[in-house]
């Protein structure tokens, strides 16, 4: 990329000065960001039905998905049927999560479920060179309840178990998913960030029709699956 947009020169104390006012800020969006998980530590649940969803060695009860830990988290992958590659962003995303046993010390495991036949479901795990596990609701109504049904849906649920009951305790979809990528707080670190046409910037700044600079689902299965790294 060349391009003649640059920030102002300065000299090192302006700078300082710049970068210090800038951090009250970040540093008040920290604290906000506490007092927003504080809350969502003390929010109500509701009681799940005891839903049989589909995985790799045949049906399994929604509890028996924890294995022996107490939490839970559920993408909500979306997925078209009769397309070859599915949802960019819903791929993009979960092609992120290739570690997460340090979630072993937080009692709690990280799934992706989604409407596609389980077989399909698989296939396309291992084509786009996921690293999670995969369970289907195809047969169940357990996507269409947790706000994630045929057609479209994708999301984050969270649930809480105790003993064989199980318990839905957060959801998120659209944007509130973005605190689950490291792809766009790392960008967002950037001079030009994501160079989106919605975003803020200053004139000149390069900008681009927004989703145009995402990997396609193809580019990630380049990258990470079968005929990939």
């Amino acid at each position: 990329m060349s391009t003649k947009a640059l920030p102002p020169v300065v000299d090192a104390d302006t700078w300082r000065r710049e970068l210090d006012a800038l951090r009250v800020r970040e540093k008040a969006a920290t604290r906000e960001l506490d007092a927003i998980a504080a809350q969502r530590r003390r929010l109500p649940m509701v009681e799940m039905p005891d839903y049989t969803l589909e995985g790799a060695d045949g049906p399994v009860r929604l509890v028996e998905i924890f294995g022996d830990k107490p939490q839970l988290i559920v993408y909500n992958h979306m997925w078209f049927p009769g397309e070859e590659w599915q949802c960019p962003g819903c791929t993009g995303l979960t092609s992120q999560y290739t570690r997460l046993e340090f979630l072993d010390n937080y009692d709690a495991r990280f799934v992706i479920v989604t409407q596609g036949p389980i077989d399909e479901a698989l296939a396309y795990k291992r084509r786009v060179g996921n690293k999670m596990t995969w369970y289907s609701t195809a047969n169940s109504s357990f996507g269409s309840d947790i706000d994630a049904p045929p057609g479209g849906g994708f999301g984050v649920n969270v649930f809480l178990r105790d003993g064989d009951t199980v318990y839905r305790t957060w959801h998120t979809n659209g944007r509130g998913t973005e605190q689950l990528s490291h792809t766009f707080p790392l960008i967002d670190l950037l001079p030009y960030g994501r160079q989106e046409v919605w975003q803020d910037s200053p004139d000149g700044w390069p900008q681009s029709p927004t989703y145009s600079r995402w990997g396609g689902s193809k580019e990630i299965a380049a990258a990470y699956g079968e005929s990939g790294a």
